[in-house]
């Protein structure tokens, strides 16, 4: 991460996740799952056993999507990857907007992801299109000074979001 920008970080992360796939896979989810609402809700029910060795406990939830409630949402009560990093930019660059674009761009199903910097909780929701960078308030979180080996306190944006 210290050598990388954020450019090429994201980039990392999006070729490592298409190499875990079978070839074509994309389009065959883009079939199997056009962004429905009840695709949005099957995918947030499957994230919730198949991803708890990767991020931790979490639960479906009820969020609105445009303006209807569904049950497309997933708590992530305290994330294992952002607890465990104990770093803003490796979240924000290494796995919100990664997973985000993956899924949005290459499956063709939006996803937002919303961390909580807080309390390291993160909500996903799926079927909610995620803001552009500059408008996402992710990208304004300072660094956790004390828990990142290359945080720059008094800096009040975490220097990763920046370049």
């Amino acid at each position: 991460m210290v050598v990388r920008t954020r450019a090429q970080q994201q980039a990392a992360v999006r070729e490592v996740l298409l190499s875990m796939l079978p070839p074509g896979a994309p389009e065959q989810f883009r079939k199997l799952f056009p962004p429905t609402r009840w695709a949005c809700e099957f995918n947030a029910a499957l994230t919730v056993p198949f991803f708890h060795w990767l991020v931790g406990p979490s639960q479906v939830i009820e969020v609105e999507v445009n303006g209807v409630k569904q049950k497309s949402g997933v708590l992530i009560k305290k994330c294992r990857y952002l607890e465990n990093s104990g770093c803003v930019g490796m979240c924000v660059n290494m796995c919100k907007i990664p997973t985000q674009s993956f899924f949005t761009d290459e499956f063709g199903l939006p996803l937002t992801m919303n961390p909580n910097f807080e309390d390291m909780s993160c909500e996903m929701i799926y079927g909610q299109v995620p803001p552009p960078l500059e408008e996402d308030p992710a990208s304004q979180q300072p660094c956790y000074a004390n828990l990142c080996s290359i945080s720059t306190p008094s800096a009040p944006v975490c220097p990763k979001l920046q370049t």
